[in-house]
């Protein structure tokens, strides 16, 4: 089971890790500011913010990509056969 993770969340990591990259490579967490004032945050968190965000959007990709990939024997033994 654990092996299945980390094919969902591996690349769902380095794929936040990409997008955090361009989107603040194009806007400045200042702009940012106004957006998300109501919460307090500041750069810092508006970082962690997206990053967090980023990864469960490119997470349930991933887990929609494998659990795709599977065949109609593997989805139906369930998670206890492996």
């Amino acid at each position: 089971m654990q092996k299945k993770w980390m094919l969902v969340v591996w690349p769902a990591f380095l794929a936040a890790c990409v997008m955090e990259m361009v989107v603040f490579a194009l806007f400045d967490p200042h702009d940012l500011q106004g957006w998300a004032r109501g919460w307090g945050l500041g750069h810092q968190g508006i970082y962690t913010l997206a990053f967090f965000a980023f990864w469960s959007v490119t997470a349930a990709s991933s887990w929609l990509t494998y659990t795709l990939g599977l065949s109609a024997t593997e989805l139906n033994q369930g998670p206890d056969h492996g």
